[in-house]
């Protein structure tokens, strides 16, 4: 018999205030889901108290920055994963806390916090090197018999569908020409946005808004957060969900529901 399980990402701006605020166990009770990446936790795990590291019931994995206060990722799940892996061993990535790898059964799930170009483009050499150090991990993970999901803040919007103002943004980081092209690398070689695939025409459905007074309560927004999977795992595909009504973050969670044996 099969059955689904629910894979969440969410960036949630740094893990005390989400924690704080009620959010992260409001995701983690609320939803319940199976895996649950977040990104950006802006802290270390001696920095937590034990509500956050254990109190909810959870197996995390950590991949603090080693900056204090900057970046990180972190994998909750509520089975402990059949295998982690911190980092992909690139040390200007992971210097900065920006991948964890876990397997879950017979799925893969990349956690990936997307470098930001910065104004002028003034990190895109670090940016476009990630992705492909990103896509060359998965793909060797593809390669050799896995189904994989690579989730996270991608800090790119790929089409002018996923953004509300796109034509005034064509020229500001996170929707130049340059760094959209590295997502298409990505679907070329078979990888699929599966919020996009499923809903291919649904407009004004977003994953991050700006702090600015009155941005999100009028949905001026990007989707830069994304579920890609392998090309051979589609079929497994049930549904993907943007949860915008989830407060907490300047981003809102999303989900992919997959098939498992």
């Amino acid at each position: 018999m099969s059955k689904s399980i629910r894979l969440y990402s969410w960036n949630i701006n740094g893990i005390r205030a989400c924690h704080r605020k009620g959010a992260l166990y409001g995701i983690l009770e609320g939803h319940r889901p199976d895996v649950l990446c977040v990104q950006e936790i802006k802290a270390m795990p001696e920095q937590l108290d034990e509500e956050v590291l254990t109190g909810h019931g959870y197996h995390v994995a950590w991949a603090p920055a080693e900056r204090k206060g900057y970046s990180g990722v972190a994998t909750f799940s509520r089975i402990p994963p059949d295998e982690v892996s911190i980092g992909m061993d690139a040390p200007e990535y992971d210097a900065e806390g920006r991948m964890v790898i876990t397997r879950h059964g017979d799925v893969t799930v990349f956690n990936g916090y997307f470098p930001n170009s910065q104004r002028e483009l003034q990190r895109m050499d670090y940016k476009a090197g990630y992705y492909r150090t990103v896509k060359a991990r998965a793909d060797a993970r593809v390669a050799a018999g896995e189904d994989v999901v690579i989730c996270g803040d991608w800090n790119t919007a790929h089409k002018e569908i996923d953004l509300k103002n796109w034509r005034s943004n064509r020229k500001n980081s996170g929707f130049t020409a340059e760094e959209r092209a590295l997502i298409d690398e990505y679907v070329e070689d078979g990888w699929i946005d599966a919020y996009r695939r499923l809903y291919p025409d649904r407009e004004d459905v977003y994953t991050w808004w700006s702090n600015r007074k009155g941005v999100r309560e009028r949905n001026v927004g990007w989707r830069i957060d994304y579920h890609f999977v392998s090309a051979g795992m589609w079929s497994r595909v049930v549904d993907a969900r943007i949860h915008p009504d989830v407060m907490g973050s300047d981003h809102c969670p999303l989900e992919l529901e997959v098939s498992v044996s």
